[in-house]
């Protein structure tokens, strides 16, 4: 197709609307579908079966998979559209979880899922359910029947269109028949059809001169600057460092936005919100103005108190302005311009060393205290050592995958995620089985790269171990075959536990929360990937350079100790009391918390100077 959309010999003679579908897509460049076959979808897999090395279709082993593959294609850089394509009924209302990640995270996806056949709808017929009303609120957006080959056009345009405009999901329903009717790729020149574009909108990159002018006003007259960052500042890494370094700021990054500063600066504080940095908690409480910049990090009491600090906001949507904050001049536009844009106006000047000072000091104090407790001994495995080992042994080119759970505390506190690197996680929707989804379409995206998933035990059980089925499908064809897999195995839903203990005063409830032991190590060596069981500290030693040097992909079966205390950066004293009246009750793990509890308290809360 050209950009106006006229035939350009693509497609196949005697093409079909799902010949139609693939092409217009490529279009938009989406050139790899995540996905599982079904009848409700033949059309569309024999069309990709024709278009042969001009897409790739990765099978994954459940749809959920598929719709967070999808989602992770573009955080990791795969391409400006993630796409699944599942079958009716059954798969469509698999992938629904994975589609809110990407909703929830503002990823642009499209979903394509097959439907019962037009002359079959309204009868009852096997799988049939009603996708319109089962996707309206995922797709809200965008979101259509493809009932006509006439439609193919505006359909795909618009779904393709909106996606990348309000970086949201959208989705086409595609009855069976219809998608093996022959195509229409030129709508008749007539009343009731349409001729569309596939030409991506621009969008808006900087703000009004006025607007940047009273925002550089406001952040000018701060003594004490505080960023917070987010996924809109991946990007705009240059921009950010140039900002913080003219005021002077300390930066706090929410874990979306990771990767948009370099941890091991002295003035980055590291993550924010509940399992987020001491310092970036002091940052917050202390600054007296506030630039966010691309971040909707949503735990209102990280924030600094009301009233305490002028705050100015950049985002591409400005429907998400203010809501976390009251801030005083909100700026819709692209990180990157807008805070070129914002440095020429703030000029030259000097910038606040004494709060620089207090920020490296409180950073270096708590980067310590991270080390300390790293290395004392727990039963059998301290999970933070792993941690913490592994950051100094990541490549420069290492991509992470993380999953919602410990394994997201320990990544926050002990990774220091440097410029060159990509990772992400479920950063919303806060879903466990996430990491292995992602690890996947990071090492479709990039073959050439190593990629580490970090996953606790809940998670594997979930989908992982289903998913190194895949790992194993595939290993063989990436250029860089490192695929290393850390499982947590503490046999509890420890975060739940934590939660349990820290805000009901409950102990924890074997019941739902005890997880089953499972030889992670052995069933990797099933599959023909290597394993490795860690079950003494003594076996941490060598072990990421055994893994990241592999010649196959790895699975670390860590025996790791499910007392290990996650203490918040502001631990409030309903906290302490519920946490202790959850031990009092009872808890299974009272004697390992207590024991690992004492030290941690002591390390992470220990004194510090005062900030001027």
């Amino acid at each position: 197709m050209s950009a106006t959309g006229t035939a350009d010999g693509r497609l196949p003679k005697n093409a079909t609307v799902a010949d139609h579908i693939v092409a217009r897509l490529a279009e938009w460049g989406v050139h790899r579908y995540f996905g599982y076959p079904g009848d409700g979808i033949n059309g569309m897999t024999s069309a990709l079966q024709r278009a042969g090395d001009r897409v790739e279709f990765v099978q994954v082993r459940h749809e959920e998979t598929a719709g967070f593959a999808a989602s992770a294609h573009v955080k990791y850089g795969g391409g400006p559209l993630g796409c699944a394509l599942v079958t009716s009924g059954p798969g469509a209302i698999h992938l629904l979880n994975g589609l809110y990640d990407a909703k929830l995270d503002h990823q642009p996806v499209v979903a394509l899922v097959g439907n019962t056949a037009l002359t079959a709808e309204g009868g009852g017929y096997y799988q049939e359910v009603d996708l319109l009303a089962l996707y309206k609120d995922v797709a809200s957006d965008f979101l259509a029947q493809l009932d006509d080959p006439s439609q193919v056009r505006h359909l795909v345009d618009r779904a393709c269109r909106t996606a990348l405009s309000r970086r949201t999901v959208t989705a086409l329903v595609l009855p069976l028949d219809v998608q093996d009717e022959p195509a229409v790729p030129d709508p008749p020149y007539a009343h009731g059809y349409y001729h569309t574009s596939a030409v991506p909108s621009s969008t808006p990159t900087v703000p009004p001169e006025a607007e940047l002018r009273r925002a550089a006003e406001v952040l000018r007259g701060g003594g004490k600057v505080a960023m917070l960052v987010g996924q809109g500042a991946l990007g705009a890494e240059q921009e950010v460092r140039l900002i913080a370094d003219r005021l002077g700021a300390g930066v706090a990054a929410a874990l979306l936005g990771f990767t948009a500063v370099d941890h091991r600066e002295p003035w980055v504080t590291g993550a924010i919100g509940l399992l987020g940095t001491r310092p970036s908690w002091q940052l917050m409480q202390e600054c007296d103005r506030l630039l966010i910049v691309g971040s909707n990090m949503p735990y209102s009491e990280f924030y600094p108190p009301q009233g305490q600090a002028r705050a100015v906001q950049i985002d591409l949507d400005g429907t998400r302005m203010g809501l976390r904050y009251p801030t005083e001049v909100n700026l819709t536009g692209d990180a990157g311009p807008t805070l070129r844009a914002l440095l020429r106006e703030l000029g030259d000047g000097p910038a606040p060393t004494a709060w620089r000072a207090a920020i490296a000091d409180a950073t270096s104090a708590w980067r310590r205290a991270q080390a300390d407790l790293a290395g004392q001994p727990a039963d059998p495995v301290n999970p933070q050592l792993l941690f913490h080992t592994l950051n100094d042994a990541l490549p420069d080119d290492a991509m992470i995958a993380v999953d919602c759970g410990t394994a997201t505390a320990w990544y926050a506190r002990h990774l220091q995620v440097r410029p060159g690197m990509l990772a992400s996680l479920s950063g919303t929707l806060l879903s466990m089985g996430g990491a292995m989804p992602y690890a996947l379409a990071a090492k479709f995206a990039h073959p050439d790269r190593p990629v580490v998933a970090l996953i606790g035990d809940g998670a594997m059980q979930m989908n992982g171990v289903n998913e190194l089925i895949t790992v194993a499908k595939n290993w063989r064809h990436w250029a860089d075959p490192r695929f290393v897999v850390l499982v947590l195995n503490n046999r509890d839903l420890a975060f739940v536990s934590w939660e349990q203990r820290s805000t009901e005063g409950t102990p924890r409830y074997p019941a739902s929360q005890d997880v089953p032991d499972v030889a992670y190590h052995r069933w990797a060596e099933v599959l023909g990937l290597d394993g490795e069981l860690v079950d003494s500290p003594d076996q941490v030693a060598g072990l990421w350079r055994r893994a990241l040097t592999a010649d196959r992909p790895v699975v670390v079966n860590a025996m790791v100790d499910p007392a290990e205390l996650m203490l918040p950066p502001h631990f409030t004293l309903d906290q302490a009391r519920n946490t202790a009246a959850a031990l009092l009750r009872g808890d299974t793990d009272r004697a390992g918390i207590v024991r690992r509890g004492i030290p941690a308290t002591l390390t992470t809360y220990r004194p510090r100077r005062k900030n001027p």
